[in-house]
């Protein structure tokens, strides 16, 4: 069958062109969906149905069978022939087998092929274009003209009665040059969206990247918080066990002081006896030979010992008190202080030492990380902020927020204080100058086989007992607040200062033996820890208020 005849099969007889969705009626005859629900519609108001092509009637609307097969064929016919697919538009004047237009004539509303293209007329209004089957839009609708002009006041197309006409004296342009202006615009616009589109796709990488990221870390995080929740649980329950074993434990020792003390009054029930049964002896030589009337008349025995035991349980009220309170509440923060400030440090920070404030006395390493006492002056110049005759050496940085620790390694020495200072402390010497015996710094202090913590030339005796030989010093500087724990296993918190700090803070070293490495950071604490350290210190302070401390 040759490519013409097909096509004549392939027509719908309603719109005269290709298939589009075809369905079929009962009759057997093919229709594009859309040509036929408008004849039905059409037929619903004169109150009866009938085929267009073969007038079959049908008592109720007919139901619409897709037509597969059909439309499968319409779809190879299409894709064979791809001019025709394009444009759908063919030569007028090819009536016997239909050719592809290649151009259409508005003058003539027309659409020709190139062989009669050649021979159409090329007078100026024969206006050609590209192959159209709606030459109406491309005319003015009032005068039926040609458009050829844009208005730029109006934006819209005109013809020539147009513009002698409304749009007179309006600012033209022709079709041409409005439409490159039009596209330049656009152009821009899709310069812009491009630009942004790739910013867009970079951004959505971006986040892809930091999710993969995430989600890698998620694992680890999640063992690392469930550890941490696990080993709390387990030290809570054993504070619980603590504090409820010392609650049971008072009970307890009361029941054992009223045991002695019924034991006690039993023997001195019986010594009573004794003596009433001498007392009514009337033989004098009885009474005198009875051989432990000493042990009788001694009736003091362990009284003061007994009124201050009976003293003390009368003055237990029972309940934990200020003291067990206190007790309680600083080993539940040593335990979130310790969990937390383990479970978070991310890797030590610098803590460099300041070289223009070290003393003559003092060696400082090469990486600013070590100070060693020695013999041998430094004969470093005398300047403002270097201490004078005093071993001392402050950070290079200072500390006005947030929290932070840093620790130290003091297994080199036996002689030192180790803490915080404002940077106006004196410089000059002597004891003003040295780190806690003034009110402008808190040290943690050693002295041979003695420990303690001095500030404002006050010190409080430590018991000799630190384990290990790291120690960590830890701010607080809104809370104001300074920590200092012995990092043993499990970590134990030594002393906390409390003030309002009114400057910055340096970190500060003195030394008079050996030597001192900074193992530890200035590393800002985590979140999650602050949040953990607040909670207990809110804690603590509402229990302290209700108690009366």
């Amino acid at each position: 069958m040759a490519s013409s005849d097909l096509r004549a099969e392939l027509e719908c007889s309603v719109c005269l062109n290709i298939y589009t969705d075809p369905v079929a009626l009962r009759c057997g005859h093919n229709f594009c969906r859309v040509c036929i629900d408008r004849v039905l519609d059409t037929q619903e108001r004169s109150g009866g149905y009938s085929c267009p092509e073969c007038r079959e009637t049908f008592p109720a609307r007919p139901a619409l069978q897709r037509n597969i097969t059909l439309r499968n064929i319409v779809g190879n016919f299409l894709s064979a022939q791809p001019h025709q697919e394009e444009s759908g538009v063919f030569c007028t004047y090819c009536v016997d087998s239909p050719v592809p237009a290649v151009r259409s004539c508005l003058h003539c509303e027309v659409s020709l092929c190139d062989k009669h293209l050649r021979v159409h007329k090329k007078s100026p209004e024969h206006v050609l274009c590209d192959p159209t089957l709606s030459m109406e839009s491309r005319k003015c609708s009032v005068h039926k003209k040609i458009l050829e002009y844009y208005c730029t006041e109006d934006n819209s197309c005109a013809c020539m009665l147009c513009v002698i006409g409304g749009h007179k004296g309006h600012e033209m342009e022709s079709l041409d040059e409005a439409s490159e202006k039009k596209k330049k615009t656009l152009r821009n616009v899709l310069q812009k969206l491009l630009t942004k589109r790739e910013e867009t796709e970079e951004r959505v990488q971006s986040l892809q990247e930091h999710r993969r990221k995430v989600e890698e870390e998620a694992a680890g995080d999640t063992e690392r918080v469930t550890v941490l929740f696990r080993d709390l649980g387990r030290r809570l329950e054993d504070l619980e066990m603590r504090v409820l074993r010392e609650i049971s434990g008072r009970a307890e020792r009361i029941s054992i002081s009223i045991r002695d003390l019924e034991i006690k009054k039993e023997e001195l029930s019986r010594k009573l006896r004794h003596i009433e049964e001498l007392c009514n002896v009337t033989d004098p030589l009885t009474v005198l030979q009875e051989s432990d009337t000493g042990d009788l008349c001694d009736t003091e025995d362990g009284d003061n010992e007994d009124r201050e035991r009976h003293e003390e349980l009368l003055h237990d009220g029972g309940g934990l008190g200020v003291h067990g309170i206190s007790h309680t509440l600083h080993t539940l923060s040593d335990i979130i202080t310790e969990i937390n400030v383990s479970s978070y440090i991310q890797g030590a920070a610098d803590i460099l030492l300041d070289v223009n404030t070290a003393g003559n006395d003092f060696h400082i390493s090469d990486d600013r990380k070590t100070v060693s006492w020695s013999d041998r002056k430094q004969n470093r110049p005398e300047t403002p902020e270097r201490f004078q005759d005093c071993s001392q050496v402050l950070s290079s940085r200072s500390f006005s927020s947030g929290r932070h620790y840093w620790e130290v390694d003091v297994g080199g020495s036996d002689g030192w204080i180790v803490g915080m200072c404002y940077p106006s402390i004196d410089r000059r010497g002597g004891w003003q100058s040295l780190i806690g015996w003034n009110n402008k710094s808190w040290g943690l202090y050693r002295g041979g086989d003695q420990y303690g913590v001095i500030h404002d030339s006050k010190l409080i005796l430590l018991p000799p007992n630190i384990s290990s030989n790291r120690v960590r010093i830890y701010l607080d500087y809104e809370v104001g607040r300074i920590s200092f724990y012995d990092l043993c296993d499990p970590i134990r918190h030594l002393h906390t200062f409390t003030t309002t700090f009114t400057e910055p803070l340096h970190a500060g070293i003195r030394i008079w033996r050996g030597f001192i490495e900074i193992c530890g950071g200035n590393q800002r604490l985590m979140t999650s820890q602050g949040g953990w350290i607040g909670l207990v210190e809110y804690a603590t302070n509402r229990i302290k208020q209700w108690v009366g401390l």
